[in-house]
C-alpha cells in the first residue's frame, strides 16, 4: 500500500476543457445539513472490514476524503436481517463492535469538517446461496428467480417483508444514534429494493407485484418506516438506477410517467433527496427526451438530486473506439447550471485520489492520481 499518491501523467486541459468549475464549490444545504461544496463521495464496496467491523484503516480512509468533499456516503452496510448480506468483510450496522467502529469513522469525518451518511444495504437475489457467514440463511427476493429467469432463492413472504422493513428502520435509527448526518437507502443495481422495482425479477401477483405502482410499494414502505424511525428532519436519500450489474440496458421505467409512478410514493413516504446512479451521467434519461435521468428526477420530484456516472475518470463505460467524454467537466458544469442536479457524485476519481476536488479547484491537474483498477485493492 503506498504511503503517498503517485502523480499521473499530465491531464493538460482535458479535464477542465475551459470550464469554470467554481459553481461546484459553492455550499449547499441537503435537507438542512450544510455541505461545504457540491461533491459527494459515492458508495464503493471496499471489503476491508473483517467481521463486518470498520477498523482504524477504514477510519483513516474516510478521514482523508472528508477534508475536501461536501458529503461522504459510505460503502454499503448490511442491515441486521439474516438474508441481507454474505461477506464477512463488508461492514454491518448492528452489533456493539461495528457500532463502535462506525462511531470512530463519524468522529473522524466530523473532525475534518465533513458530513457522512451510511448506505443501508440488503443484497436480495444478488446474495449467493450458501455463502458465509450465515450459510443457512435463505436468499430472499421478489419472486425466487434470478434476472435470467432461473430459480434462485425464495420469494419473500409477507412475514419476510415485514421483517426486512423493520430491519431497515432499526438500521436507520442506529445510524442516527451513532451520529451520522443522514442515511442513504440502496435501491439500485439489482439489489433487493431494486429487484422489486424491476419487472424481470418481480413477477409477483400480490400487492407487491404486477403494476409499476405495486412494484414500487416495498421501496416506499421501507422509506416510510425509516422516516418514522428517524423523525421528520433527518435526511433520507434514496439511490436508484435503471441499469443492473447483470444488465446494463435494464429499465425500471421506460417513460417519464412510469418513473414518476415509482418516485412519487417515495417522496410521499418522506425521502429527502435522490441519488441517481447512471453509467454515463450526460446521456438522456429517455429516448427522444433531452433531460438526463438526474434531470428528470429533479423535474418530477422537486427534491435535491445527486448525479452519478463516470464523472472525472477516463471511464471503461465509454463506447469502444471513442474518447471518454466523461473526462471533461465542461458538460457537467453545463448541466449543473441548467439545474438538472444539485450535487455531483464521485466514485473512482476519489477512490484513487482523496484530494481530487482540491487539485481540480486549484488547477493542479498534473498532480491528480488518475484512476486505475489496481487501486481498488488498496485502502488509501
Amino acid at each position: 500500500m503506498p504511503n503517498a499518491l503517485t502523480p499521473s501523467p499530465a491531464l493538460t486541459d482535458t479535464l477542465l476543457d475551459g470550464a469554470d468549475v467554481s459553481p461546484l464549490y459553492t455550499p449547499f444545504a441537503l435537507a438542512g445539513v450544510p455541505l461545504r461544496n457540491r461533491f459527494v463521495m459515492a458508495p464503493m464496496t471496499r471489503s476491508f472490514s473483517p467481521g463486518g467491523v470498520p477498523g482504524d484503516d477504514v477510519v483513516a480512509y474516510y478521514r482523508r476524503r472528508a477534508r475536501h468533499l461536501g458529503l461522504i456516503v459510505t460503502e454499503g452496510t448490511y442491515i441486521d436481517h439474516p438474508s441481507a448480506g454474505s461477506s464477512d468483510r463488508v461492514p454491518r450496522i448492528y452489533g456493539e463492535d461495528a457500532i463502535a467502529g462506525w462511531r470512530q469513522v463519524v468522529d473522524a469525518v466530523h473532525a475534518e469538517g465533513g458530513r457522512i451518511f451510511p448506505q443501508l444495504w440488503h443484497l436480495g437475489i444478488a446474495r449467493k446461496a450458501g455463502a458465509a457467514p450465515q450459510p443457512d440463511a435463505p436468499v430472499v427476493g421478489p419472486s425466487g428467480i434470478s434476472p435470467s429467469g432461473r430459480p434462485h432463492g425464495s420469494a419473500a413472504t409477507a412475514k419476510d417483508i415485514d421483517a426486512i422493513v423493520a430491519s431497515f428502520a432499526r438500521a436507520a435509527a442506529t445510524a442516527k444514534h451513532i451520529g451520522f448526518d443522514g442515511i442513504e437507502l440502496h435501491g439500485a443495481h439489482g439489489y433487493l429494493l431494486d429487484a422489486f422495482f424491476w419487472s424481470r425479477t418481480n413477477q409477483r401477483t400480490d400487492g407487491y407485484g404486477g403494476s409499476i405502482a405495486a412494484r414500487a410499494r416495498l421501496g416506499a414502505e421501507v422509506a416510510a418506516a425509516v422516516r418514522d424511525a428517524v423523525g421528520p428532519d433527518f435526511p433520507v436519500v434514496f439511490r436508484y438506477s435503471q441499469w443492473k450489474g447483470s444488465d446494463f440496458d435494464a429499465r425500471i421505467a421506460t417513460t417519464p410517467n412510469e418513473l414518476d409512478t415509482i418516485l412519487a410514493p417515495l417522496v410521499d413516504a418522506g425521502v429527502s433527496a435522490f441519488h441517481v446512479s447512471t453509467r454515463r451521467y450526460w446521456l438522456p434519461g429517455f429516448e427522444g427526451e433531452g433531460r438526463t435521468l438526474a434531470g428528470w428526477t429533479k423535474t418530477l420530484t422537486g427534491l435535491p438530486v445527486i448525479a452519478l456516472g463516470s464523472i472525472g475518470v477516463a471511464s471503461p463505460f465509454h463506447e469502444p473506439g471513442t474518447q471518454a467524454p466523461s473526462l471533461s467537466l465542461a458538460r457537467l458544469v453545463e448541466l449543473f447550471e441548467k439545474g438538472e442536479f444539485d450535487l455531483v457524485g464521485l466514485g473512482r476519481a476519489v477512490l484513487s485520489d482523496p484530494e481530487w476536488t482540491r487539485k481540480v479547484r486549484e488547477g493542479h491537474l498534473d498532480e491528480i492520481r488518475a484512476y486505475d483498477k489496481r487501486h481498488e485493492a488498496e485502502l488509501f
